[in-house]
């Protein structure tokens, strides 16, 4: 059977073709092995062999990634690595292209590391919102480091040059190996609980992840977040990063940024002052002046205005106001005396007995109108009474009875009779006339 066209494959697209399929079968995966055959020339890039007791790989880590590396990749070095798996096209070679390298003992501990990272900041323990602001002046200092290495000396020459009126207590402590982490525990409690110091330092050199452990310490983590005295962390260098750096209060990236963000440069601060005592003497100056015109214009309104001179206008003002003070006191009693006059002859107008002879005289002409009045209203009463009754008269059914007519009730119900449909014969009626009621029967 012969092959179709479509069916025949060159080498390029059969390479293609299981690049793709390796590609799309295996996401990044991490990978533990021995580097061999390491080579890495003029490109930056780096080539080599992942290899165990049964089998080997090959590898390639380019420029852009390997730049980032932490250490030498050496032939024989255990690591740990990140990456796809790929076909290298050109040569038909199946191999592993990778993002990322460790070493391998520090593999583990940077898993642990990133575990206890996600767990305490799930507890909220590194929210900025807790973090304590680091106070404007620090006056004493507790820097918690090896008191051999080379952060403390690099803390102290920082201090010492920009700011030598700081009082630091250097609290020596391992900083590194299994004990390191628990001594310097005690030694930040025991500096926060004795209320001495405004800012405690953490603080030591770089070195390997292995180095840094001491300050990943979940007890150590718990006692920068729980201490009331503001914490500042510098650990390693600038690309290091440990738990205590994310539960202080502030991270510096080495040991001589944290004493320069502690405290500010005396050069600096001696130029403030230059500047400030400048600023004082010219607000005395200018205040000195103002008083001064003030002064100067007080003695010129002074001058204008002797004593003497304001002692005559002030007994002109006197006269003048008594004066005014008795006329005003004249006219006052005089509208009083006019009101008075006036009121007696209105009360000899309004006399009682004069209010008296008055009401007698009214009295006298209304004792006899009432007797008139209810006389003339008893009248208009009785005809209108009489009225009613002849109208009552005229309507009423005993008055046509007395014309000669008469009612018919049945005597059953006493219903009234006014057609012949209403009775039938046997039925039991009265005739109600003039003088009395016949009993009538229908035949």
């Amino acid at each position: 059977m012969q092959p179709r066209n479509n069916d025949i494959l060159t080498p390029s697209q059969l390479n293609t073709l299981a690049r793709d399929l390796l590609e799309g079968s295996f996401p990044a995966i991490w990978v533990e092995a021995e580097l061999g055959s390491v080579a890495r020339p003029a490109s930056g890039h780096l080539y080599f062999t992942l290899k165990d007791a049964r089998a080997q790989l090959r590898a390639a880590m380019f420029r852009m990634k390997a730049q980032y590396l932490k250490f030498v990749p050496r032939e024989g070095m255990r690591v740990l690595v990140r990456g796809k798996v790929t076909l290298y096209d050109a040569r038909g070679e199946y191999q592993m292209v990778l993002d990322h390298m460790e070493e391998a003992g520090e593999g583990a501990l940077r898993r642990a590391f990133e575990e206890l990272k996600a767990r305490l900041e799930a507890e909220g323990l590194f929210d900025p919102a807790r973090k304590r602001p680091m106070p404007a002046h620090v006056q004493r200092l507790a820097v918690i480091t090896s008191p051999t290495g080379a952060a403390v000396r690099d803390v102290l020459s920082v201090l010492g040059r920009r700011f030598p009126l700081l009082e630091v207590d250097l609290l020596p402590t391992l900083v590194q190996g299994s004990s390191a982490a628990a001594q310097i525990t005690r030694l930040l409690q025991a500096a926060d609980a004795s209320g001495r110091y405004d800012v405690i330092l953490l603080t030591r050199g770089g070195g390997s992840l292995e180095d840094l452990w001491a300050f990943n310490d979940e007890a150590l983590a718990r006692a920068i977040a729980a201490s009331h005295t503001p914490v500042v962390s510098a650990v390693g260098h600038e690309t290091d990063f440990s738990l205590s750096d994310f539960a202080a209060d502030l991270r510096a990236p080495t040991p001589s940024v944290a004493a320069e963000l502690l405290v500010p440069d005396q050069r600096e601060l001696a130029l403030r002052l230059r500047r400030t005592a400048a600023r004082m003497v010219q607000l005395q100056r200018h205040t000195m002046q103002q008083a001064m015109q003030r002064a100067d214009r007080a003695l010129l309104r002074l001058n204008a205005q002797s004593p003497q001179a304001r002692l005559e206008l002030l007994r002109r003002r006197q006269l003048d106001l008594g004066r005014r003070l008795h006329a005003a006191f004249g006219q006052q009693q005089e509208r009083r005396a006019a009101r008075l006059r006036h009121a007696a002859a209105v009360l000899r107008g309004h006399h009682p007995q004069r209010q008296l002879d008055t009401l007698q005289r009214r009295l006298a002409a209304l004792r006899g109108r009432p007797q008139a009045a209810m006389q003339r209203q008893l009248e208009r009463d009785g005809l209108h009474l009489r009225g009613l009754a002849r109208s009552l008269e005229a309507v009423s059914p005993l008055a046509t009875v007395a014309r000669g007519y008469s009612i018919l009730t049945r005597s059953d119900d006493g219903a009234l009779v006014r057609q012949v449909g209403q009775v039938q014969p046997g039925d039991a009626l009265q005739a109600r006339v003039g003088d009395g009621v016949i009993d009538v029967q229908v035949k």
